[in-house]
């Protein structure tokens, strides 16, 4: 089995865990995840192994601060994935106040972990890591395929083959899962619920009853769906220009309609791969005014995107694809400056 190799942030209290003495009957079990392709599959394979009910919190990939929704006490527990725990640090100790458990599972930038015996962290931020390839190495590889799925949709196509491998996986199931794990990332983009294809607590449940991807695949009719809506999106994307483009560095700002939101991600990739050199912002309009920015930058550039983004208010991510959940009007014409002069080629 493939464990995941990088930087780990691990502390375990005695006290937390399902068999807390803690624990009523009356306890309620959260499950808080990103609704990305990663967050999904994280959630699916430990609702798998644990086979519990749960409370699930969600939302479309950039509302990452869901552990605000939660109010908990004594016994019960909150399992989070594949949301920053830096962006969630004050939630985070106030639910540990009131006596609740919480299991954090994560690959983005964490920062300083509370030295709590409820609190129980599995965090790994390497580059080559996600949120699943983590659960999947804690569960000891039981529901390894839905950790594909998720590596191919984070964009990790390195980890889903060496994952395949490990498990002995035909070439054909491995690209099967691929296209599986690109479409429910996908459906996580847009601004509210609303812009979505699927809520992804409604995906969740679908998924649910389905050890084998594959079988999601043939016997429901969620995959032919989101597959549809990707085709519609992406043809209206790939027509787009950008609007500014220097050596080094190419901005798109994307119109202000329901798929553009839903399309941003993934013309993000599409772009970077026929730029392989040059960093990448794409700005899509909120509906309250102000953008949502997502930034890719090459590998070997000095400055990831991750520190290039946590310059500004509400940014962060990882080092090669992170983002700005929002960009004031007034601030635009700065980040262009910054973006430019930040990755500028001489």
């Amino acid at each position: 089995m493939t464990q995941p190799i990088g930087t780990d942030q691990h502390k375990r209290g005695g006290a937390a865990g399902a068999e807390d003495s803690r624990a009523t009957a009356t306890a309620t079990h959260f499950f808080a995840f990103n609704g990305d392709a990663d967050g999904l599959c994280a959630l699916q394979q430990l609702r798998l192994a644990e086979a519990q009910q749960a409370v699930l919190v969600t939302g479309v990939k950039r509302d990452i601060q869901l552990l605000r929704r939660i109010e908990a006490g004594p016994g019960d527990r909150i399992t989070v994935l594949d949301v920053s725990h830096e962006q969630n640090r004050e939630d985070v100790n106030r639910l540990l106040r009131t006596g609740a458990q919480v299991r954090y599972f994560d690959h983005h930038f964490a920062g300083d972990l509370p030295a709590h015996p409820a609190f129980d962290a599995h965090i790994n931020t390497a580059a080559d890591v996600c949120t699943s390839s983590i659960v999947n190495g804690y569960l000891g590889g039981r529901h390894v395929c839905w950790a594909i799925v998720a590596a191919f949709g984070d964009e990790l196509p390195q980890l889903g083959q060496a994952l395949a491998r490990a498990y002995g996986l035909a070439p054909e199931t491995v690209a099967s899962l691929a296209e599986l794990g690109r479409h429910l990332n996908y459906n996580a983009y847009g601004e509210t619920i609303d812009d979505l294809h699927f809520d992804p607590a409604v995906l969740a449940d679908a998924m649910l009853p389905f050890a084998d991807p594959s079988d999601f695949m043939r016997n429901t009719h969620v995959f032919a769906a989101l597959c549809e809506g990707y085709r519609e999106d992406m043809g209206k994307a790939r027509a787009l220009r950008p609007e500014r483009e220097v050596s080094g560095a190419t901005l798109v700002r994307l119109p202000h309609e329901a798929w553009a939101r839903r399309a941003t991600g993934v013309l993000a990739n599409e772009l970077m791969q026929t730029r392989p050199d040059s960093a990448l912002a794409v700005l899509s309009p909120k509906s309250d005014g102000g953008f949502v920015v997502s930034v890719r930058v090459p590998a070997g550039k000095a400055l990831g995107a991750d520190d290039f983004c946590r310059g500004f208010d509400t940014g962060g991510g990882r080092k090669r694809a992170a983002g700005i959940n929002h960009l004031p009007e007034t601030e635009c014409e700065q980040f262009i400056a910054r973006f430019e002069t930040a990755f500028r080629m001489p």
